[in-house]
């Protein structure tokens, strides 16, 4: 089965590399293609790092907290992260610690990985949540490497899928040594798709421990209130998101929209969008600092800047969370909710498993896609209750923290 998987990798590797090649920026375009083939420029006093793999923004800034605190407490171990967006790349090289190395992660092909291990000899692979990649299982693990999954998470419909290829599965997960999963329900899952119990740990959410509040930008500051945030948005959210602002704008005559799409590439779109929409608005890009003032008068910022959006919840009243209202299952809430924002979801937040205790403890609200304007309303009109809801949603996931100290635990012996 493992020849399968690499002949069908393998071949749409080939299919798709000249048009992944063309759509990364220009200036990350060489390091790319030398990462996915194997290549790092590594320091050479590196020797023997642990290697933590975090695919997109959401994983690496998920690994933060943990890699801060690893480094705190083995300042001498070399540490590499890898990515595989160009988006995580940027958040990585900007907020890891120091002497972090960051790097695409290669290609899942046998004779590439094995060149890369031989060289890189890593004597930990992490990989943060639940990217399964069989090759580099294999490869990690053959040249001696421990393979562990932490913060790992596995929902009900990825564990349909995996179940149809039982022994495959069985047999890629026998290459980790730990699964640190963040709940009981995905535990349970890993199970079912062939992970040994006695490696599987839950260890909770990393993203519970993340630094509460960061400095607020002067631009976000100088919006005033209320203001809404409407963070890590999908196609097709927009519409609504503009469509509930509008409705309270009459009522609420001061009130501001911060917009911030989850992928760049649509930035352009969502800026015809607005356009079309009459609203005054203006893009984070064109914000000049030293004239705060005279961008006031806008009604909605489009957050077209990779980075700010967990600094920028700061200044809002209110944070709407994107991929939750068209079946999509949700972004980060913890973000807000750990700066006691008032937290506004859709119907779809399957991909976090704690919500139902939010919302059965008032510390979230969740609508439909024809509730978005009335809530909005609702908790504008009552600050009180926008204020009660905050608290408590820090409260919780205050009492959620502890993942990251878990999972050093585990680590620890094989360090």
């Amino acid at each position: 089965m493992f020849f399968i998987y690499s002949m069908v990798y393998t071949a749409a590797a080939l299919i798709l590399f000249f048009p992944q090649y063309l759509k990364r920026p220009q200036a990350l375009r060489r390091k790319w293609l030398r990462n996915k083939l194997g290549i790092f420029d590594l320091d050479p006093g590196i020797k023997t790092p642990v290697w933590v793999h975090a695919v997109s923004v959401g994983e690496v800034t998920a690994a933060i907290p943990f890699l801060n605190r690893l480094k705190a407490d083995h300042p001498a171990q070399p540490v590499i992260v890898s990515t595989i967006t160009d988006t995580g790349q940027n958040v990585a090289m900007a907020k890891m610690p120091a002497g972090t190395t960051v790097v695409y992660m290669p290609f899942d092909i046998g004779f590439i990985l094995r060149r890369c291990l031989g060289r890189v000899s890593p004597r930990l692979f992490i990989v943060v949540e639940t990217e399964i990649w069989p090759g580099i299982f294999r490869a990690a693990s053959k040249c001696g490497a421990t393979v562990i999954m932490l913060n790992g998470r596995l929902s009900e419909k990825s564990c349909r899928g995996y179940r149809l290829l039982p022994h495959f599965m069985k047999r890629v997960l026998g290459y980790v040594s730990v699964f640190g999963m963040q709940d009981k329900a995905s535990a349970g899952r890993m199970e079912r798709i062939g992970a040994d119990n006695a490696r599987i740990f839950v260890t909770g959410n990393f993203k519970f421990d993340t630094p509460g509040q960061r400095e607020i930008p002067l631009w976000a500051k100088a919006l005033g209130s209320p203001l809404v945030i409407a963070g890590s948005t999908h196609a097709g959210e927009e519409e609504l998101i503009i469509s509930a602002f509008r409705e309270n704008l009459e009522r609420f005559p001061d009130l501001r929209l911060i917009l911030a799409p989850r992928h760049p590439e649509r930035f352009s779109e969502v800026e015809d969008l607005l356009r079309k929409s009459g609203l005054p608005f203006i893009k984070r890009t064109d914000i000049d600092e030293l004239r705060l003032s005279e961008y006031k008068v806008k009604r909605i910022v489009l957050l077209d800047s990779i980075g700010e959006l967990s600094a920028v919840y700061g200044a809002g009243d209110i944070a709407v969370i994107g991929k939750s209202f068209l079946g999509y299952g949700g972004q980060n809430p913890l973000e807000p909710a750990l700066l006691g924002k008032a937290v506004i979801c859709g119907p779809h937040m399957e991909n976090f498993s704690f919500m139902p205790e939010f919302y059965e403890n008032g510390a979230a609200f969740q609508v439909e896609q024809n509730g978005l304007a009335k809530m909005i309303r609702n908790l504008l009109t009552e600050p009180g209750k926008a204020q009660k809801a905050g608290d408590r949603a820090r409260e919780l996931s205050e009492k959620n923290a502890g993942a990251v100290q878990r999972s050093l635990e585990i680590i620890r012996q094989y360090l």
